[in-house]
């Protein structure tokens, strides 16, 4: 026995040698052998983890290449797991056709597949799956992958492998396109998957082509003032959870604690009860048992319950008031950062007060214009009105509460109202309140309301008035892979089909979350691998060339994925609401600055074929499937160029992508990075996206409060729609997984 597993362990280091001629093999040998001759018996699939383990532990920042041998060596056990459940040998990979009849017999697959498409084409199809590829992954990559997002039987035994995976992404997105064109679609599609060129977000990925499940990322709701709109947004959510979204929920509109009900004065509970309900939906109601809900709710900083809600995540306080599931943030005008600023007063109301005594909603307007706008002089009115109760505090203490929040616990989100809603592309149809669970997402929103209860024929009959109900469709573009490839020209179009072929294919169990998707064709084409890009091209971070190369490089990304929607919608037609949009009308180019022939030829030909997405532009946090990919997560610089990544029961060693003696120079790690510099980076890849950016500032826990403040001052002055976590050295943050792509 020893004789024969010694054989494989010299077979794989004859491949590895022949692989990888400049890696230091001595080591390994020598563990390899030395472990071997403490026992005689061994198994082959014993040997195989020895192999295996070994490899894993030469992972470091000196042989980073060692990610790729342990992920080779991973490899072989997947696919000799997938043959044996598959009843296959010989190749790598096996039937295609047969791994499809096996997992819709077995319930994983939905069987509208061979529906879909014909024996001969799937036949076809499986004829472009390329094994080789698989030696693109790095061992966090392919575990990441196989763990999370693989397809195994009901009883948990490996079956698709990762290239079926890409494949069965390609073939479920394309499903609905011109039969005459749709194999061709499908191997495209097939193509920027399977270089990671791209990635889909986590729904997608791990729910695409399956019979259960559903392929959006994150959705936004706008709970009205009213019992049965606060339950209805419950179920809406826990129905949402169940199916794998994660959600973002302003609260905004509830009328504050002490408000009057039906006339009874001091009554409301305010908005905390309500959101321990939402907290116990996100504790109580899973996503198909991988992890539980993620739900970020949002208030206004003029609300009356504001100083409440800034404590609900705090680990001090009375515990009936506290929702340590659920993430915060804050929808902040202009006019409160230039009390900030100054050090001015602040007021806070009733939500549902104003509405009575004012006839308006202060929530529905905002600033048309920097320094003056219907919600400064709406705020001021409510200020100055006699019968119109209000609490005046400074702004720098909402601001403090804000900061201390930050500091222990990551949140609250920073949501910069003014600035987002002067920027949407579809205010001629509607607000923008707050954002999604990681803050890229900004699309119009409104309340759904029962407009009507009534039997019929022994039957209830409820109608309601369909409010929007955001709904976030993600992928991403590997920027490192992509660009030094220089493939963006070929990727971005057949990316903007996928993501548009989502909004069509999925089914979503919130009925008004279907019709805004429908109305909007919103979707949410990002990027990650920033900092992994900037290594490779020798640009520090803190320079002027990588702010100058951020415009450009976004630019680009810009221009590509508009002319991409309007090409789709001269071939399918525009959104339903695309007449009076800034898109029609030519403001979005105007606001943006672009100028040139080349963008006067695209704003003529939006406004003439129109365009088939109201949104198209969203960057994401995506880490998980960044690590797919073998880069770095979103627009972040790295934590350090070595680290250990954990799992339930395990940790495995990662090293910066493509680390080595050149590019080592310029992976400085983020709590060295002066975040001013980010920020600069921010406001000009923030010109070029339509929606917004999961941005993340990271400090040093001593970090000074002035310091602090500076830096959110900067990003607002700056322009950003958005800031995400403040992530420090002392704070453990929770990852939100929806928005991953």
């Amino acid at each position: 026995m020893i004789e024969t597993v010694q054989s494989i362990a010299e077979e794989v280091l004859e491949e590895i040698q022949s692989e990888f001629p400049t890696i230091g093999l001595a080591d390994y040998q020598k563990k390899v052998r030395d472990t071997l001759h403490t026992r005689e018996e061994w198994t082959e699939e014993q040997t195989q983890q020895l192999l295996l383990h070994a490899a894993v532990e030469r992972i470091t920042s000196e042989e980073p290449n060692w990610t790729f041998i342990a992920a080779r060596l991973y490899l072989k056990q997947l696919y000799k797991q997938a043959a044996k459940t598959r009843g296959e040998a010989g190749s790598a990979y096996g039937n295609f056709l047969e791994l499809i009849h096996l997992l819709i017999k077995d319930g994983v697959y939905d069987s509208q597949l061979i529906a879909a498409y014909t024996e001969d084409e799937i036949n076809e199809l499986g004829k472009v799956i390329d094994p080789d590829k698989d030696q693109l992954f790095t061992y966090i990559g392919i575990v990441t992958l196989s763990e999370r997002y693989l397809a195994h039987t009901l009883n948990k035994q490996t079956a698709e492998l990762p290239q079926e995976r890409w494949l069965m992404i390609a073939m479920t997105l394309m499903m609905n396109e011109r039969r005459d064109q749709r194999l061709q679609y499908v191997k495209e599609a097939y193509w920027a998957l399977s270089n990671l060129y791209m990635t889909t977000a986590t729904p997608t990925l791990a729910n695409a082509g399956k019979s259960y499940g559903q392929l959006s990322s994150c959705f936004i709701d706008t709970v009205d003032d009213s019992l049965q709109g606060i339950f209805d947004a419950n179920t809406d959510a826990a129905n949402l959870s169940k199916n794998g979204g994660g959600l973002g929920i302003y609260l905004g509109k509830i009328r504050s604690q002490g408000s009057d009900i039906k006339g009874f004065k001091n009554v409301s509970s305010g908005v905390i009860p309500w959101m321990k309900q939402l907290n116990n939906t996100a504790v109580s109601v899973d996503q198909l048992g991988q992890r539980q809900g993620a739900i970020a709710v949002y208030l206004d900083i003029w609300h009356k319950d504001i100083f409440s809600f800034l404590e609900t995540r705090l680990n001090n306080g009375d515990e009936r008031r506290r929702t340590h599931d659920l993430f915060t943030g804050v929808s902040i005008p202009d006019i409160f950062m230039e009390a900030v600023d100054n050090r001015g007063d602040w007021h806070l109301f009733d939500p549902h007060e104003v509405r009575k005594v004012m006839g308006y909603s202060l929530e529905d307007s905002f600033d048309e214009k920097q320094g003056e706008g219907t919600f400064r002089k709406r705020y001021m009115e409510c200020a100055s009105h006699p019968q119109l109760s209000k609490k005046t505090v400074p702004a720098i203490e909402i601001m403090k509460a804000i900061m201390i929040s930050q500091l222990e616990t990551g949140t609250p989100y920073m949501f910069y109202r003014d600035t987002v809603n002067r920027a949407n592309p579809n205010k001629h149809e509607g607000m923008i309140y707050a954002s999604n669970l990681c803050t890229e997402i900004c699309q119009n929103m409104s309340p759904t309301v029962v407009v009507e209860e009534k039997t019929e024929d022994g039957k209830i009959i409820i109608t309601k008035d369909p409010g929007d109900y955001v709904v976030c469709n993600l992928s991403s573009i590997s920027l490192a892979r992509t660009v030094m490839d220089g493939v963006l020209e070929r990727l971005i179009p057949i990316q903007v089909r996928m993501l548009d072929n989502v909004i069509d294919i999925n089914t979503i169990p919130v009925l008004q979350a279907q019709l805004t998707n429908q109305k909007y064709r919103g979707i949410g084409l990002g990027t990650f691998g920033w900092h992994h890009m900037l290594a490779l091209k020798g640009l520090s971070w803190e320079s002027e060339e990588a702010v100058q190369y951020c415009d450009e490089l976004y630019e680009q990304i810009a221009f590509l994925t508009i002319q991409a929607s309007a090409e789709l919608a001269e071939e399918k037609g525009e959104y339903p609401v695309f007449r009076g949009s800034d898109w029609e009308n030519g403001v979005y180019f105007e606001q943006r600055g672009y100028g040139g022939s080349k963008w006067q030829q695209l704003k003529e030909k939006v406004k003439q074929s129109g365009m088939r997405n109201g949104y198209l532009l969203a960057v994401a946090p995506n880490s998980s499937t960044a690590l797919i990919a073998g880069s770095t997560a979103g627009i972040d610089p790295i934590f350090r160029k070595e680290y250990m990544e954990e799992k339930k029961n395990y940790k495995i060693p990662v090293t910066a992508p493509d680390l080595s003696a050149q590019t080592t120079w310029y992976y400085k790690s983020v709590y060295f990075i002066d975040q001013h510099w980010s920020i600069r980076q921010n406001a000009k890849r923030q010109r070029h996206i339509d929606q917004a950016v999961s941005f993340n500032l990271y400090v040093r826990n001593d970090i000074k409060a002035k310091a602090l403040l500076e830096l959110h001052i900067d990003a607002w002055q700056s322009g950003l729609k958005t800031t995400y976590y403040v992530r420090s050295t002392a704070s453990d943050i929770e990852e939100c997984e929806s928005c991953h792509s």
